[in-house]
């Protein structure tokens, strides 16, 4: 297959532009204009075409997809006030989507988020699946979940009104090299202190490798079209077995300072109330002073992926101690994706490049 990846020199997107080349896939990898490109280490792989776009904006995009397969979209704005994020997620996925209807191309692979969820109404204890309520009061939420739900909403009435052939993937926490520290374990006070919220609820991780496999096994799936999946590990950890297992594996872990979750709900609603009820809303809280955004990161629920291993027979292939031992070495799919590209210099034949992608 032929795949446009929207969003490919970011985290998830180098990984997944690695993962389809491991594949066998080529791949049109979109990236801003003004990208640096040198640090991609797939960026001069023969089965990779730098596509220098911005999707903000209509220019280049038709030309761009109108002779690809499928479209895995993880273009979305992760920094910034309202209006970046706006701008680079809403606004960015009605281009594509406009361009799609021009183009004829029918298959997308737009990837979502855990933070559309409603976990301030869904009760503790509750497992988190496909079909569990999404967020019903969106600006209660910060910017991210914000845009998410905004491009769900887009995506969905574009399968509503055309013939179409969508995929919406739902990774839960992303965690892989340099990202192995998680809003799910606190809020950050200042520099490098953490306020540690909780131990005990159930962290919603998928390692990079695991994620990155998932939305490629999506993109190649039939049975995937029209359904919306989530994607997580298999014997997640709580907060404490993985700041442990993080500890054990040398990684890097901010000074924290621990307080109790019910503590710390109930400072939260009551800084609420009183923002609310004293202040007309007009004080902007920090999210961990947010009931809302509280319990969307430390609140208790279970969770499942029972249906990306029915819809893509999929299954993560690294556990938590393997993941980490991976990001600590050099073995991880980036670090393959730089040997296929010096193997590709050096004249190695497609036959030994194959042996150096499995």
């Amino acid at each position: 297959m032929k795949l446009l990846i929207t969003g490919a020199s970011g985290f998830v997107g180098q990984y997944v532009v690695a993962e389809a080349l491991r594949k066998g896939h080529q791949v049109s990898a979109v990236v801003r204009p003004s990208s640096d490109t040198k640090k991609l280490h797939w960026a001069n792989h023969p089965a990779v075409e730098l596509v220098r776009i911005d999707l903000r904006r209509k220019a280049g995009i038709v030309d761009a997809i109108k002779d690809v397969d499928a479209i895995i979209h993880l273009a979305a704005a992760k920094e910034g006030d309202f209006y970046t994020r706006f701008a680079g997620t809403v606004i960015a996925t009605e281009n594509l989507l406009d361009a799609m209807l021009e183009a004829n191309i029918m298959r997308l692979i737009n990837i979502s988020t855990f933070s559309v969820y409603d976990y301030l109404r869904i009760p503790s204890g509750t497992t988190i699946n496909e079909n569990s309520a999404i967020e019903s009061n969106p600006l209660e939420r910060d910017e991210y979940a914000q845009t998410k739900l905004l491009q769900e909403e887009l995506v969905n009435e574009f399968q509503k009104n055309h013939q179409s052939q969508i995929t919406t993937i739902r990774p839960g926490l992303i965690y892989g090299r340099g990202n192995t520290w998680s809003s799910l374990l606190g809020g950050e006070l200042a520099g490098n202190v953490w306020l540690r919220i909780g131990g005990y609820a159930t962290m919603p991780l998928t390692y990079i490798e695991n994620c990155a496999d998932a939305i490629i096994c999506a993109a190649e799936s039939e049975q995937a079209i029209g359904q919306t999946i989530n994607v997580i590990d298999d014997n997640l950890p709580n907060q404490r077995t993985y700041v442990k297992k993080l500890k054990q594996h040398e990684m890097p872990i901010p000074k924290t300072i621990p307080v109790n979750w019910t503590l710390m709900r109930s400072i939260a609603w009551t800084m609420w109330k009183y923002n609310k009820v004293a202040l007309k809303s007009q004080a902007k809280l920090p999210g961990i002073f947010n009931p809302v955004i509280l319990d969307a990161r430390f609140k208790h629920f279970r969770f499942t992926n029972s249906r990306a291993k029915e819809m893509l027979n999929w299954t993560p292939k690294y556990s938590l101690d393997v993941s980490l031992d991976r990001i600590n070495s050099n073995e991880d799919l980036l670090q393959v994706s730089q040997s296929i590209t010096e193997a590709v210099k050096a004249g190695i034949i497609e036959e030994d490049l194959c042996e150096l992608l499995t």
